[in-house]
């Protein structure tokens, strides 16, 4: 189906040309000679594209293209003028064109402009799945278990890059082979897991990644300056494809210093790793060390109630001042009064700021329907983290923060993971009730594709009682109980979780951004 373009200009006639150039192209060329013209031709024409003059007796080409927006505000149009004055681009930009050409314009300059505004999307869509098809083999040769640290790393900003490009195209077929690679991915990541966490966690290993329970002291406390402020967002349950996608809507404020991946330590969820990364401790520490401050499985009350407390004795540890804020948001109101009381905290050397919009997110996925249409899958969950993050009051707090040359830095505490195949285990009513992750006595799982541990002292992990074990999923796996199976399956499955093993869950960022 051919474009069609509608081109008025007052010396239509010695564009003749041009428009012969364009008709041999494929392209249709419907002329006008005046403002009043073009709009009459729009009245009873389709177009794709218009070409218009800036300068033209009668109604000038500004006023026409206010009417043409007017009427007709999806329509590209690509203002072209023999002057260069400065008032004259800003009015047309201000206008919202998409284009802007100088007089005399030349046949390639045209084509280029027209393959730029009309077919941009097919460009992208050919480059991008020619792109993704001939990364394919090379990713496909990479995937092991026997990779370093650094390479899953790279592997893994290299599969998001690929699933945020092919997010702006329409090509079922090549994001399936993108899914499978991915899916193979997560499976030879956990068995790199399994086989070396428990190394890493006792410093037996040349190499080990930052944890949750490192992460602050290696990244954030060594800018703890006094005398200066700095604030820490902790987004909950915020994935690194996430990340990259909010990452835009940051940058007009400010500039990307440092970006990390971390590994959230087991289980991935929020009882787990946040306590972790606030207390600068593995939980099993924090339950010895801290006992009034660490709250088991089964125990009543909020698990995460007393993140302040230890964080503030971790400072001390290390030197640092303990004065410092802490907020948690869970609701628009709450965070406008937050942002409000900035002004009151600026001379603390470190404030905090937890967001759970994302984990409700996940949840909410789970429970509510129309959620779970909104976020259906990857992309779709990438867009609706997003839109919040771009309406939020999270991205008013960062411009508030950049006006006052404040150091800022993002984190979370895990990711999730959209579950997929169910695998059966047993254990007693006092089991916890995670999909990823399972906690108790005589738990029973017959399948391969777990990580069972038996004594959770070697990882860590509090011990409730002396049979107590846990064990994780990988993959995109989830664990279902055989009472009413088919029901929880079909409940659960293709849902966001967290608590696991996987590259979405464990691979998480830390970023450190300064004020432009």
């Amino acid at each position: 189906m051919s474009t069609t373009i509608l081109w008025a200009d007052d010396e239509i006639d010695l564009l003749k040309p041009h428009i012969i150039f364009l008709e041999n192209k494929g392209y249709k060329v419907i002329p006008a000679v005046s403002g009043n013209e073009a709009i009459q031709i729009l009245d009873n024409e389709d177009v794709d594209i218009i070409f218009l003059d800036e300068n033209m007796p009668g109604l000038s080409g500004i006023e026409t293209l206010k009417h043409i927006k007017t009427v007709h505000p999806h329509t590209p149009v690509v203002m072209i003028t023999k002057s260069e004055e400065e008032h004259i681009m800003e009015d047309a930009i201000g206008a919202n064109i998409a284009d802007y050409l100088i007089k005399p314009v030349k046949p390639n300059q045209i084509l280029l402009c027209l393959k730029k505004n009309i077919e941009n999307n097919k460009i992208v869509n050919e480059k991008s799945t020619m792109g993704y098809q001939q990364a394919f083999r090379d990713i496909s040769l990479k995937i092991s278990d026997s990779m370093t640290l650094a390479e899953w790393e790279m592997l893994y900003k290299e599969l998001v890059y690929w699933e945020l490009e092919l997010d702006k195209i329409e090509d079922s077929g090549v994001g399936e082979m993108l899914a499978d690679q991915k899916t193979e991915a997560d499976l030879q990541f956990a068995k790199f897991v399994i086989k070396n966490y428990e190394d890493w966690l006792h410093g037996r290993s040349s190499e080990k990644p930052l944890f949750s329970h490192t992460i602050l002291k290696e990244k954030l406390f060594p800018d703890l300056q006094e005398g200066k402020t700095a604030f820490l967002f902790v987004v909950d349950n915020l994935r690194y494809d996430q990340w990259k996608t909010i990452l835009p809507y940051i940058l007009p404020y400010y500039r990307l210093d440092d970006e990390t991946l971390f590994y959230s330590i087991l289980p991935t969820a929020t009882h787990y790793a946040r306590n972790a990364m606030f207390a600068g401790l593995m939980p099993s520490e924090i339950a010895k060390k801290y006992p009034q401050y660490w709250l088991n499985e089964n125990d009543e009350g909020g698990k995460n109630q007393f993140e302040q407390p230890l964080l503030e004795e971790y400072l001390k540890r290390y030197g640092k001042s303990s004065k410092i804020s802490f907020s948690k948001i869970l609701n628009m109101d709450f965070g406008r009064k937050t942002l409000e009381g900035f002004y009151k905290v600026m001379q603390n050397q470190l404030n905090v700021v937890v967001f759970n919009f994302v984990d409700m997110l996940s949840h909410a996925r789970t429970d509510v329907e129309l959620i779970r249409e909104l976020a259906n899958d990857e992309r779709s969950y990438r867009h609706v983290t997003a839109t919040w993050f771009s309406n939020s009051v999270m991205l008013e707090m960062i411009k508030f923060l950049s006006e006052k040359k404040v150091p800022i830095y993002i984190t979370t505490d895990h990711g999730t993971i959209k579950i997929e195949k169910p695998i059966k285990i047993v254990g007693d009513r006092e089991t916890n009730t995670n999909l990823r992750y399972k906690v108790g006595k005589n738990l029973d799982c017959k399948s391969r594709d777990v990580y069972e541990v038996r004594r959770p002292e070697d990882i860590f992990l509090p011990k409730e009682n002396m049979t107590a074990s846990y064990v994780f999923t990988t993959g995109n796996n989830f664990l279902a109980y055989p009472n009413n199976y088919n029901q929880y399956v079909n409940m659960y499955k293709d849902t966001f979780q967290h608590g696991g093993i996987s590259l979405e869950e464990m691979c998480i960022p830390f970023v450190k951004l300064l004020p432009k």
